[in-house]
């Protein structure tokens, strides 16, 4: 398993954990307010991290070219999804919202496979499915549950879309600080939906309300873009949106073994088909000829095959580290992903 199938596996837990209490708390906090705090949470979170990490503020390093691309996935992503959300989840039902929320996987695929030609194997294709499948079985309504509003469920298939937009657009920037990327998104998208939310005459909770929506913002959102970054280095739009989509299935086996509810067959049916789908991609073998164009970005490596450059002088050996490096033309063959190194056509 590669590092960064295990980004995406962690981002997928910490999201689909987080679901579950924010649901909660819909109910005492206006929608776009609970938006904003958890947004808010998990730019401030993680801008504190940057900073003591840099041991200071330092420039964020993106080109002039990328700066379009990470306004568009915080505007996207951080603000109208969220929103989309919150709003969704107050006019329909916590199943049928579950059932919803899969289309995000499936729509990311197609915008990046239609729109930014990014590669997908008939492997890959059918991993992707089995895995929404599951997640569409596991949170499949029950004669139980109220029936949603047309209203809601579109607010929320929305949602999908903002974030499958957003993920598309993020690629296009994930060689870059994950933790200003996801700080930065944070910070913006909170900021803008409290102030909308108070403007709208939202009143703030109380304290400890707001540091457990802010709390769950951190790990729930801020982390787990962090972790989603990193894995959309590594895997693609694609690849990244499919192992996300096991996070129905996160949350239900935490609700099922932390907190003692009761599996239906349905849970170990979603069980079976998301652990195929998944066992499907960690085996993909994707190899053969292909071009790299001359390119020059800046993200943490090692001197492999594809980083092979000279240092200024003063460089002390140290293996991983980051700079802006250049990559010469080079053609050969190896098995790969759609990584930051290899997004050529096929």
């Amino acid at each position: 398993m590669t590092p960064s199938v295990i980004h995406a596996l962690l981002a997928a837990a910490l999201f689909g954990a987080s679901t579950p209490f924010a649901k909660a708390l819909v109910g005492d906090v206006s929608p776009i307010l609970l938006a904003g705090l958890l947004y808010l949470g998990s730019g401030l979170g993680l801008s504190i991290a940057r900073l003591i990490r840099d041991r200071g503020w330092h420039a964020a390093g993106l080109k002039s070219s990328e700066w379009p691309w990470l306004l568009g996935a915080i505007g996207f992503g951080g603000v109208l999804g969220p929103t989309a959300l919150m709003f969704g989840l107050t006019h329909t039902s916590g199943s049928a919202a579950s059932l919803l929320l899969n289309l995000e996987a499936v729509l990311t695929a197609v915008l990046a496979w239609v729109v930014f030609k990014e590669n997908a194997d008939r492997r890959i294709v059918l991993g992707m499915l089995v895995i929404v499948a599951g997640g569409v079985l596991l949170s499949w309504p029950r004669g139980d549950v109220e029936t949603s509003s047309w209203l809601g469920s579109g607010a929320i298939v929305l949602a999908c879309w903002c974030w499958a937009i957003d993920n598309n657009l993020t690629r296009k920037v994930s060689a870059s600080d994950a933790l200003f990327i996801a700080g930065s998104k944070g910070l913006v998208a909170g900021l803008v939906n409290v102030a909308l939310a108070v403007a709208l005459g939202a009143a703030l909770p109380p304290v400890d309300i707001v540091a457990e929506a802010m709390g769950l913002g951190l790990l729930g959102y801020g982390i787990s873009l962090v972790m989603f970054v990193l894995a959309l280095r590594g895997l693609g739009s694609a690849r990244t949106g499919a192992y996300f989509s096991t996070a129905p299935f996160i949350g239900a086996a935490i609700a099922l073994f932390v907190f003692g509810e009761q599996a239906t067959w349905l849970f170990w049916a979603a069980a079976a088909l998301m652990g195929f789908g998944v066992w499907l991609h960690l085996t993909e073998q994707h190899g053969h000829e292909h071009t790299h164009e001359p390119l020059e970005h800046s993200h943490r490596h090692v001197h492999d095959e594809h980083h092979q450059h000279e240092h200024a002088e003063g460089w002390d050996g140290q293996e991983p580290h980051s700079h802006p490096h250049r990559h010469v033309a080079i053609t050969h063959s190896h098995p790969h992903f759609p990584d930051i190194h290899h997004r050529h056509m096929h």
